[in-house]
């Protein structure tokens, strides 16, 4: 069986967030995941992380636009200068925070224009900060439409050609599916890249056994192909308490 994370964005919602650590903890959670850390000082999450035993498995970059602009920018010509900006900011929550991966989102543009951009980001971020492991996800076009990064080969090339050995695949089940129909197949495909595994059922993102993955030979694949990285639950859970969510665990 895998090695679970929980998604602390999405997973304990009905609790603040500073007690949601405890709940993952005390749900049999070693590690857990926060997309977007920023709001509070960083020492505040590295203490709830360190009073419950917990590792921080990835957080996301760019911290949120407060001015209401769309998240992430790494694919968009022209800002540059910003993103440089922002992965500084990012990196110093993460001295605190010692999270293991930091994912890197493209935002929302198209063509080689952005492609080039995306890559030329991508290194230099690897290269500013060497020992810091950074991811790239493809996410769909019917949840993110418009997002740069929508497709697995499309995320295999932008590797290929940014060639840095702190850049890495991250993969979602949920997106996977809604992206190729078939979150199995893609992980067949692309799991000597993946370093971050992420679970959620397709098409309503919610607690694996229900939607249209076979969850159960998902995890054998993924034990199969003798991943060690964490598998990190990133749903929503259709139950009023994340705890009544969590009967997959047992798969």
């Amino acid at each position: 069986m895998p090695k679970f994370a929980a998604n602390l964005s999405l997973l304990y919602t009905e609790l603040p967030y500073l007690e949601r650590f405890q709940a993952a903890a005390e749900a049999g959670f070693k590690a857990v995941e926060v997309l977007f850390p920023y709001e509070l000082a960083a020492k505040e999450t590295r203490r709830a992380l360190l009073a419950n035993g917990l590792e921080l498995v990835l957080i996301n970059a760019p911290p949120p636009n407060y001015t209401g602009a769309e998240p992430g920018y790494a694919a968009i010509p022209g800002a540059e200068a910003r993103f440089q900006s922002d992965i500084r900011r990012v990196l110093r929550y993460a001295d605190v925070l010692q999270p293991k991966l930091i994912h890197i989102m493209s935002g929302y543009a198209t063509g080689p224009e952005a492609q080039d951009c995306f890559v030329r980001n991508l290194q230099w971020a690897a290269d500013f900060a060497p020992t810091q492991q950074f991811t790239i996800e493809p996410l769909n076009p019917i949840s993110q439409p418009g997002y740069f990064l929508s497709d697995y080969e499309l995320a295999a090339q932008v590797l290929d050609r940014v060639s840095r050995p702190n850049v890495s695949l991250q993969y979602d089940s949920f997106h996977a599916h809604m992206i190729h129909g078939d979150a199995q197949a893609i992980w067949d495909r692309f799991c000597p890249r993946i370093v971050h595994a992420q679970i959620g059922a397709a098409p309503n993102r919610s607690e694996p056994r229900s939607g249209e993955t076979n969850f159960e030979r998902l995890f054998r694949a993924i034990d199969a192909a003798g991943y060690s990285g964490w598998v990190s639950a990133e749903y929503t859970p259709s139950t009023k308490r994340t705890s009544d969510s969590l009967g997959w665990m047992q798969m």
